[in-house]
């Protein structure tokens, strides 16, 4: 099974590298990890609980760095079992870090899992389902990690939001310059416009709170981008968006 996936995060190349780098802290990212065991510098033992359909599973993984340019690139491969289950995997990632021209980083992992034993009996739709699913939550905590403590106030990021869903106005399903965008998901409640709440029920604030993260989905052939960032950065987010559904990127 092969896996291809982009996140986006208004953290600079380096301090996401850094992360990358630390086993705990991306352990701490990664769904059902139950603990990490650091055996070197590129090497680490990772205890984790899988559940796919009726079967839970715990693996052990034994997982080496084998490949680095950093800031920029790295690859690992490991392997696991759970002999409870009679299952086993293999599996080698690489990860391709690009800055991007305001000061963030676009992250794309490949991955190649090759899944045997009971495991290996389930359909290869619902191996994907479960993988991105497991990506879906594992991005989500590792942008929290990126996410800067400071930054804007939220009322300043509410303004911002609505650029963000202006650059990907394209209605549901549609294509913008060959790539189909999905409506944009946000984590948490939208921060709706002063002058609107105002008119609907006769005041000028809201008990909703304001736009956490933004989040938006880009499918390219079998390729999924899924784009998060912290609505804080609203305005760089929407200057990226722009630039990569501008005619000929």
């Amino acid at each position: 099974m092969e896996i291809e996936k982009t996140l986006v995060t208004a953290a600079p190349p380096a301090r996401v590298w850094e992360l990358l780098l630390d086993p705990n802290v991306m352990g701490a990212c990664v769904p059902g990890m139950a603990s990490i065991e650091v055996l070197s510098e590129v090497e680490y033992v990772a205890h984790m609980a899988v559940k796919i359909a009726f079967i839970n599973a715990r693996f052990r993984l034994h997982t080496k760095i084998v490949e680095t340019r950093a800031p920029h690139y790295l690859r690992t491969e490991g392997t696991g079992e759970d002999a409870s289950v009679a299952s086993s995997l293999r599996q080698s990632s690489e990860l391709f870090l690009t800055p991007l021209d305001r000061g963030g980083t676009q992250l794309r992992i490949k991955v190649q899992v090759d899944v045997l034993g009971r495991l290996g009996t389930f359909g290869l739709s619902v191996m994907k389902t479960k993988a991105d699913r497991m990506w879906d939550e594992f991005g989500a905590n590792l942008l929290a990690r990126l996410e800067p403590q400071g930054g804007q106030p939220a009322a300043e990021a509410a303004q911002q939001a609505p650029a963000v869903a202006q650059a990907a106005a394209a209605a549901p399903g549609t294509a913008a310059n060959g790539h189909a965008v999905l409506p944009a998901r946000a984590q948490a409640p939208q921060a709706a416009p002063a002058g609107l709440l105002a008119r609907l029920f006769g005041r000028g604030d809201a008990a909703r709170g304001p736009l956490a993260e933004i989040c938006i989905e880009l499918r390219r052939a079998d390729e999924t981008i899924v784009v998060r960032w912290p609505a804080a950065h609203g305005e760089q987010c929407a200057a990226w968006l722009r630039d990569y559904l501008r005619p000929g990127a």
